[in-house]
Parts: C-alpha cells; structure tokens; sequence
C-alpha cells in the first residue's frame, strides 16, 4: 500500500524533505524540522514523545534513501534515481505510528475539502465536483473538474475547469491591479483560443468581454481581479478569471489564481469561481481567514 499523503526524505536530497501527495511526489522541498525545547522532567507530553519518534524515524529514513541513492547510480557516477513512493523506507516502530502528521497550526492535505498549496503558502476549498489534479499535463494546475471530454472542435482532450496557483516572478510589476489585467488575456488565449500545441481546440476566440473586476481581500491581503467571458467558435465558449494578491510566505512575491470554467449546461457553476476566491487562505492563518473573499471595492 502507497503511503499517505505527508513530508517524506527526498530520493534525491536526504537531507530534505519532500511532499508526497499520497499518488506522487510534487516539487514542494523544505528543510525538516528541527526538535522543541526539552521538556522539565516527569512532564513529557505524549507528543513531545510522538516527535522524537518521528525524528528518529526520518534520520532512519535518510541514512537507507541514502543508501540506496549510492546503489542506484552508475560506476561512474552519472546514473539517477527515480522519484519512487516512500514505500519501502517508511520508519515504524512498535509503540507509535510514524505516517507524518500535519501540525495544528497546517491544514492536512487529507482534508477532502481542501488543496494545500505550499509552495505559495496558501489553501484552497475543493468544491463538489472537483479534484485535485490527475494526469495533467498543464504546470501549477491545483486542481479540475473531475473527468475529460473531447474537445468540440473535435481535437485534443478538455476539462470543464481548471484552477491555476503560481507565483509572478518575471514580472517586476508588483502591483495586483495591474497584474491581473495584464494576465486576463493571456489566460483566455491560453483557454480557448491555442492550446501549447498551437490546436485550437475550441475553434478560436471569437469575442470577449469583462463581466467582473475590482478589489478583493484575499487570506487577509488586498488583491484584485478581472473576469472575462469569452464566446468560441465551436462549443459554448467559457469564463476566464486572473485573480492577483501579496504572498503570506517568503519575499511577499504576487501571488496568481487563474480560472477557467467552459460555459453551458456542462461546465462548473459560475458560483465555484466565487467560492474558491472567497475561501483562499494562508496556511498560516488558516482558521481566521481575516476578512477573505470581502469586497473592496465596486465591481468594473
């Protein structure tokens, strides 16, 4: 059986950790954490002791993915190891369970509800009808529609949905509002008008037009978003969302949530886009959400 979903030692780096997400590895890396301060005597908590046992279990982890890292490379020294489950260098001990166990203060990425993304620092609600990403092809999905179709210009493989997180960096703008403008059209193009491929897949862009956009607290931070519906030759077209605010993590670096739903009968209900923006939050701050999802100010 494949692990759950948790911080393991990386096949590559053992001296790092790295998340499997329960089906694979994603990129997410950080340093494992350190030991707390010793407890007064005769007042060990019982998971002050479950952290000891976990830190003896990833040190046992390390020094056998090492091992098996130095098996795994060529004479002479140009082989390389594939990312595999944790499975075989899962520690366990005979009085506590070592599967990682997400702090109080993190959400868990077993939560059905939730897609953890920690690589920008925050969380996102997984509505009815929504999964996180399999099989798919596209960088920083966070998560689709469940299940695929074939696209109506009669080329290609399409999701009723798709949400997008990354974080802008080759962008010196830092500002939200104009960061989400100057995403909007690349993300319809990006949709619905040529796939990566160069296929248009739902026969072109034939118009478009903003529906919404204006100031929008997200995980505490003043953001801002535009959403645009665009009418395609083939298919009933769809809406594309950029939505643009400050990082809770790191170097406060502008964070990016694309949208994009189709249109009609079959695509997601226009009301999933709002829930998932309203429901955006820090991973630090997970409970509080300090005034996510509330308007700033007037929709454009």
């Amino acid at each position: 059986m494949t692990p759950p979903p948790g911080w393991y030692p990386d096949p590559h780096a053992p001296h790092l950790e790295r998340w499997w997400d329960g089906t694979a590895w994603t990129e997410h890396r950080r340093a494992p954490e350190a030991p707390g301060p010793p407890q007064p005597a005769g007042g060990a908590s019982g998971r002050a002791k479950a952290v000891a046992l976990t830190i003896a279990g990833v040190v046992l982890v390390a020094a056998i993915v090492t091992g098996v890292v130095v098996l795994g490379e060529d004479d002479d020294g140009g082989g390389t190891v594939a990312d595999t489950p944790p499975t075989s260098v899962t520690p366990t001990t005979s009085t506590a369970s070592t599967a990682p166990t997400p702090t109080p203060s993190e959400p868990s990425a077993d939560d059905p509800a939730v897609v953890v993304d920690e690589l920008n620092g925050i969380t996102l609600p997984l509505p009815d009808g929504w999964v996180r990403p399999e099989n798919v092809a596209e960088d920083d999905v966070v998560m689709t529609t469940d299940g695929t179709y074939d696209c109506p210009a009669g080329v290609g493989i399409c999701r009723h949905g798709t949400v997008f997180s990354r974080t802008v960096t080759e962008n010196d703008e830092k500002s939200p509002e104009a960061l989400a403008k100057q995403d909007i059209s690349e993300a319809a193009d990006d949709a619905y008008d040529r796939d990566a491929l160069g296929r248009r897949l739902y026969g072109g862009i034939e118009s478009h037009k903003t529906v919404k956009s204006g100031q929008v607290a997200v995980a505490g931070r003043a953001g801002y978003l535009v959403r645009r519906q665009v009418t395609t030759a083939d298919g009933p077209g769809g809406y594309v969302q950029s939505l643009v605010f400050p990082s809770s993590v790191g170097s406060e670096s502008p964070v990016l949530v694309r949208f994009v739903f189709d249109a009609g009968p079959d695509g997601p209900p226009l009301a999933d886009m709002d829930r998932i923006t309203e429901g955006i939050r820090s991973i630090d701050d997970a409970d509080t959400g300090g005034g996510v999802g509330s308007s700033l100010g007037p929709p454009g």
